[in-house]
């Protein structure tokens, strides 16, 4: 895993300064090594965390004659098997080194190099004889790509801040990006919060040909397919559970390969108990395991991780996370989030990640993905039982249903009947639109614009949050099952757009931690494509079919435990028996907000003195919080320039 930059300017030669700048912002994704390529339009530069090929395989990268050149962040999983097919084709490697197929497969297959890659990765690479300049991001959008036009320069890093290194770069809020973070969680893929500079959006490329701007094309290589007619309706649950196993071994062996130590997430749930258990029983990797818990019990799943580390026999290391943790290290978090965010999550996954850092580790693997792919979350199970009151108002099996669902909340929606009856038949109207099982949370989550300056509440007045996300959703997705275009919709938005960056490249990476992610192997998600919704979400039962194939291989407790997904300490982290936290206070304060301008300080008053008193309730209070901080604090950061270290 590493850090990458890079320009192209074809109006004259790239100075080694400016390469030299832009990586030295992204120490933290590559600390034990730097690269440099500069030859006439093109710059490259990259900051290497050595996992494979300690020795040899410094980047940048090159074929034969050194007309291809490539800088990456990531991993190869497949680099041995791809190594063995170019070499019987004549090609020569000069590294033991996981990068140095991609230029041979370039050579190869052109720009179609991406679709021989099982891997995570973001990507630049130089032709020099055709001057082209391929930019690849990863399927599921596990690494980053930022870029930003400046006439007919093109500059290009692993982080936002690696482009603000350079002296001409813009440094504004983006208004729009700010209303869809506090609508989607996160900026539509493609889009940042930051004027001018945008995203490669996952599962593309993006190709500039001699001469520039002019030529650049945008290209989709890859996406989340549930074509109905390849649904696997004819086989049985038994046969497709067997493959899956399989497909899961396979894939964390691919994702064990390493030169360096390789750890593992234990949340003590069922997807990271089930990457463990695949480790321990079908690998000879030596099993170190690493989890948080809490001092607060509602946010706390030390006994379930307990229970599993004793079932396998690892070495276990567990990190407590105190309300106070949280707010000694949000400032930080924002600052490699590059984002606002409107939930604490994040911070407390930066501090395992860097005390699995401390322990000596590298490589991390997680469960992440597993409830995008195989229907796992909470709003798959809601939106079914929304749907299912849209048409049957009168069912006497509704009360029934609701008591179901958020058993794990405080302040549950299903709590109160007349409470449930409202939020359970909101958004009605779009029983048949894609985007029907989001619209609460975005609802929710657009509360946050009460917030808002009258001012940028006027310049966002007139979007409509739900048809802003239609451009973004394939033709063909009204043919889909239901369940599956809740599963797109939550894959494009939340996964790539949040839990991915903020929850997982981010704060690992913060601490130099590569983090990998076996259930986003390409192969295990058209896998899952395939298969009948309902081996996904059985009645209220999700993960039908995962939980299935593992069979023996988990405790039944953990096998068929029902999802309880991961939060942290919100608004509450900042306080202190009714005293705020110092730089919190402060950044609260009126002066403060209005010399920002994105909020209205009487209205943001009003919501401090409610958490203050610890009345904050439910969602809305909390991730307004929240995101009206780290606002502020990317304000102060990123526009104001005071760096947070």
């Amino acid at each position: 895993m590493c850090g990458i930059a890079g320009i192209l300017d074809v109006t004259g030669p790239v100075a080694r300064a400016s390469l030299e700048d832009m990586i030295g912002r992204l120490h933290h994704r590559g600390p034990d090594g730097r690269g440099f390529f500069a030859e006439g339009p093109i710059g490259l530069a990259h900051a290497r965390l050595s996992i494979i090929d300690l020795a040899g395989g410094d980047q940048p990268i090159h074929n034969e004659d050194r007309s291809v050149q490539v800088v990456f962040n990531g991993e190869i999983f497949n680099h041995l098997e791809l190594r063995q097919a170019l070499e019987q084709a004549g090609h020569r490697f000069y590294t033991r080194s996981d990068t140095e197929v991609i230029v041979h497969l370039y050579e190869e297959h052109g720009e179609r190099f991406v679709d021989h890659l099982n891997g995570q990765f973001a990507i630049a690479l130089w032709d020099a004889r055709r001057q082209r300049l391929v930019l690849a991001r990863d399927r599921t959008g596990i690494r980053p790509l930022f870029y930003h036009w400046a006439g007919r320069r093109l500059a290009f890093a692993s982080e936002v801040k690696a482009l603000m290194a350079l002296p001409d770069m813009p440094r504004r809020l983006s208004l729009p990006g700010l209303g869809e973070t506090f609508t989607y969680w996160s900026p539509l893929p493609g889009n940042t919060v930051f004027e001018g500079i945008q995203a490669l959006p996952p599962g593309h490329l993006m190709v500039i040909d001699e001469g520039g701007p002019a030529t650049a094309r945008l290209e989709r290589y890859w996406d989340w397919d549930f074509d109905p007619e390849r649904i696997e309706s004819h086989r049985s649950a038994g046969d497709l559970a067997d493959e899956l196993r399989e497909l899961l071994i396979d894939a964390v062996r691919l994702q064990l390969r390493a030169d360096v130590p390789v750890g593992a997430y234990l949340s003590g749930g069922l997807d990271s108990s089930i990457i463990t258990s695949l480790i321990k029983h079908f690998t000879d990797t030596p099993l170190r395991t690493f989890s948080l818990t809490f001092e607060d019990e509602e946010f706390d799943e030390s006994a379930h991780q307990q229970d599993m580390a004793a079932y396998l026999g690892t070495e276990h290391t567990a990190l407590r996370c105190k309300r106070s943790d949280i707010a000694t290290h949000f400032p930080r978090t924002v600052w490699h989030t590059e984002s606002p965010i409107v939930r604490t999550a994040p911070a407390p996954m930066m501090m395992l990640a860097g005390s699995v850092r401390e322990a000596g580790f590298k490589v991390v693997l997680t469960g992440e993905g597993a409830d995008e792919v195989f229907g796992g979350y909470d709003l798959f199970k809601e939106a079914s039982v929304r749907r299912f009151m849209a048409r049957r108002p009168a069912s006497a099996m509704r009360p029934a249903l609701m008591d179901r669902l958020y058993p794990y909340l405080r302040h549950s929606p299903a709590a109160s009947r007349v409470l449930a009856q409202r939020f359970f038949s909101e958004g009605a109207e779009h029983l048949g639109q894609a985007h029907f099982a989001h619209g609460p949370r975005w609802t929710t989550t657009r509360r946050l614009w009460q917030f808002f300056a009258p001012e940028v509440r006027q310049s966002l007045a007139g979007g409509d949050h739900l048809a802003a996300i239609a451009p973004h959703l394939p033709a063909s997705i009204g043919q889909w099952a239901t369940l599956n275009q809740d599963q797109y919709v939550e894959a494009h938005t939340l996964m790539s757009g949040y839990l991915l960056s903020s929850q997982g490249d981010r704060p690992a990476m913060a601490h130099s931690l590569e983090g990998r992610f076996p259930f986003l192997d390409h192969r295990v998600i058209e896998f899952a494509n395939r298969l009948p919704p309902r081996y996904k979400l059985m009645g209220l039962t999700e993960k039908y079919l995962l939980k299935r194939s593992m069979t023996g291989l988990l405790p039944e407790s953990i096998r068929t435990r029902t999802k309880q997904p991961y939060r942290a300490p919100d608004s509450a982290s900042f306080f202190e028996n009714g005293h705020p936290v110092d730089y919190v206070a402060d950044l609260f304060s009126p002066a403060r907000l209005n010399d920002a301008g994105y909020f209205d300080p009487k209205a943001v008053g009003k919501l401090f003195e409610k958490c203050r008193a610890g009345r904050a309730i439910g969602f809305a209070d909390n991730m307004a919080f929240v995101g009206i901080l780290s606002t502020m604090l990317l304000h102060e950061q990123f526009i104001q320039g005071k760096a947070c270290s």
